[in-house]
């Protein structure tokens, strides 16, 4: 293989973000028929297909290989043009990151404000559960990952941050209406708790753990915002995890009380970063890992 038409890259990694060769071909000023030959031309040159062509589309394995190497190729574009082109307009730098949650609550927005404030950035955001973050990188959707893995994939490096300590909560009322003989298994049972979302097992792995009950066996909302855990909580509808990073002041005030002090989880974080980052990205990089070995455990 001597080497890739770019063209064709950058029309599989359209489609597959805009879910829709319509759209790709919009976007790339040419028809419908012409990004279909893109993606066959380009499936005859590797020898295997790049696309499942279902609903959602999907890559496979070589198609996310493929996209991930030109979204690292245009990331290397974009850091070197004000370096090529100094007159030119600056246009701000993308740069997509995938976070967890609760570090978004607590302390991620301090680690790249720095960064924002001083660098012309259109940042982008994905917010993952913290053991999937690493699936956005696999992708090339994302630069860098907040993880609790701390194998990086290939062509990444993982710096660790620190550990998010995490305790069971509920207000005073919610306390004395479910759990006032204490937290045990019939008293789960009856009462609401709060996950991220179906896929977020961190609720159901603490309760399994020191309770042995399953899912079924108690019900729990699904709410995506680390935020709306803690007003839930506050508003005594709902038990949950939180980070004490995150609630130390409703901790010390006793608006929310720890249900099992002696019986609190631990996930240490880390950051994935690719190996060859620089220039802004490598700022960022530098800035997350800092601040977060700051604010974190050790």
């Amino acid at each position: 293989m001597s080497s890739f038409d770019y063209k064709l890259l950058a029309a599989l990694t359209d489609v597959i973000e805009l879910q829709s060769f319509e759209l790709a071909a919009k976007k790339l000023f040419v028809s419908q028929s012409a990004i279909s030959q893109r993606i066959k031309s380009l499936e005859e040159y590797i020898g295997q297909p790049v696309l499942i062509r279902s609903q959602p589309i999907e890559l496979t394995a070589a198609g996310e290989q493929l996209v991930n190497h030109f979204k690292k190729v245009k990331q290397l574009e974009n850091e070197l043009a004000p370096v090529l082109s100094p007159d030119k307009p600056l246009k701000p730098l993308k740069v997509s990151l995938a976070v967890n949650a609760d570090s978004i609550a607590t302390w991620f927005i301090q680690a790249i404000t720095p960064v924002l404030k001083n660098n012309r950035v259109e940042l982008n955001l994905m917010i993952e559960h913290e053991e999937r973050t690493l699936d956005k990188l696999r992708t090339g959707e994302a630069i860098g990952a907040v993880s609790v893995i701390e194998k990086p994939l290939k062509g990444y490096r993982s710096f660790r941050l620190g550990k998010m300590e995490y305790c069971l909560v509920a207000n005073t009322h919610f306390k004395n209406k479910y759990f006032k003989k204490g937290v045990n298994t019939e008293s789960l049972k009856m009462a609401p708790a709060i996950s991220y979302d179906h896929k977020d097992d961190m609720h159901v792995r603490f309760i399994a753990k020191h309770f042995k009950l399953a899912a079924s066996e108690y019900y729990c909302h699904s709410v995506r915002s680390s935020e709306a855990f803690v007003e839930l909580a506050k508003q005594g509808v709902a038990y949950c995890l939180l980070p004490k990073l995150q609630i130390a002041n409703e901790l010390a005030s006793g608006e929310l009380i720890n249900l099992l002090p002696d019986n609190e989880l631990i996930e240490t974080l880390y950051w994935h970063s690719w190996v060859l980052v620089k220039g802004i990205n490598k700022s960022i990089s530098q800035q997350i890992v800092k601040v977060g070995q700051q604010q974190l455990a050790s």
